[in-house]
């Protein structure tokens, strides 16, 4: 029997939880200090069983998950430093930053067992354990940060373990973990928090910014409604990292104002194209299926029948469409049909086939 001990069963913890539990030969504990928690762990099904001693969930275990705030990732190390661990037994943590766990963990024997940094990098605006979903980290990157000493038997257990989560595995240097993830990610949060405080100022001498603050206002900063005892500790632990990019943030700023003061267009859109590039060329993460770039959009009337004539022309053209996408139209207006296909080939042949038959496709 396997046993696998989960350390804070919020939305990242119980989601782990929910991938391992009825595994065969695997029994899942969960732990918090709080026996409240405990009874809604197993009453909701996403553990075995619960237990608010951490020597209890530790001993046997063959996996421990330390899924607890970053600022408390370093207790939670010197209480399992002293427990008789089970040999060959494997920590790891999913904090957002791993060069100081990695070093904290290395400062710390615990026997026989390893420690490994993790960081599944999925997540929802939601959190606690009622969010929590065996399909959270599908399509998602999951990163390991294992060091020169770590055994490749514990790395290649854990790899394993970690494959019914269905993520992309990623192995990286702690400290390229965090100079990464800190522009593509704790960057973001910073520059989300400090525009929605930018706009909160301006707004207390008009309250036209707070009515007007939709849309797009609203999407870029999202993630500014994100737990801000979580994002003080993720920006304490990667502070140097931070600081440095800011300072490239602050010069990228004042880049941006001279091309705005010379006044010309094409720089400008240069600015604007450039981006746009790169940011269609990320990556779409999807769950429940392999992500694919052979999509397209078409333009559709907004009247009973449109959908089915189109999927209709297709298949009599022998063009297998994978997935269909419906964008709500605006009062009066088209709507848009986003149609995706498993091969260039499909792709290409429906594009030419609707542009045939009169429809408006664009990408």
């Amino acid at each position: 029997m396997t046993k696998i001990a989960i350390f804070g069963v919020g939305l990242i913890g119980g989601s782990l939880a929910l991938c391992f539990k009825g595994l065969p030969g695997v029994r899942v504990v969960g732990h918090s200090p709080r026996l409240e928690s405990i009874r809604k762990y197993v009453e909701r099904g996403v553990v075995d069983e619960g237990t608010t001693s951490l020597e209890e969930a530790a001993e046997d275990a063959d996996f421990l998950f330390l899924c607890v705030p970053v600022g408390m990732l370093g207790e939670y190390l010197d209480r399992l430093s002293r427990c008789p661990l089970k040999p060959g037994a494997v920590i790891t943590d999913v904090g957002s930053t791993k060069g100081e766990v990695v070093e904290a963990a290395a400062r710390h024997s615990f026997g026989e067992a390893v420690f490994i940094g993790g960081h599944p990098m999925a997540g929802k605006e939601r959190s606690g354990v009622e969010a929590a979903t065996s399909k959270l980290f599908e399509n998602a990157y999951y990163v390991l940060t294992p060091t020169k000493e770590t055994p490749s038997a514990a790395y290649d257990a854990l790899v394993s373990l970690l494959a019914h989560t269905k993520a992309k595995l990623v192995r990286l240097d702690p400290r390229t973990h965090d100079e990464i993830v800190g522009a593509v990610s704790h960057l973001p949060h910073i520059v989300a928090a400090l525009l929605v405080n930018l706009v909160a100022r301006l707004n207390r001498t008009d309250d036209g910014y707070e009515k007007l603050a939709a849309g797009g206002f609203r999407d870029i900063t999202r993630i500014a409604s994100s737990d801000p005892t979580i994002w003080r500790d993720i920006c304490v632990s990667n502070r140097e990292v931070l600081l440095d990019l800011l300072r490239e943030w602050m010069s990228e700023t004042e880049r941006f104002m001279n091309v705005l003061r010379s006044g010309e267009p094409d720089e400008l859109a240069a600015e604007f194209r450039a981006a746009s590039a790169f940011r269609g060329a990320l990556p779409e993460r999807r769950v429940g299926t392999a992500a694919t770039h052979y999509e397209f959009y078409v333009q559709v009337a907004d009247e009973p029948g449109t959908i089915g004539k189109l999927t209709t022309l297709l298949g009599t053209n022998r063009i297998n469409l994978r997935n269909i996408g419906i964008l709500e139209p605006a009062p009066g207006g088209p709507g848009q049909l986003r149609l995706s296909f498993g091969n260039d080939e499909d792709c290409s042949r429906a594009k030419a086939l609707l542009e045939e038959e009169g429809y408006i496709v664009h990408y």
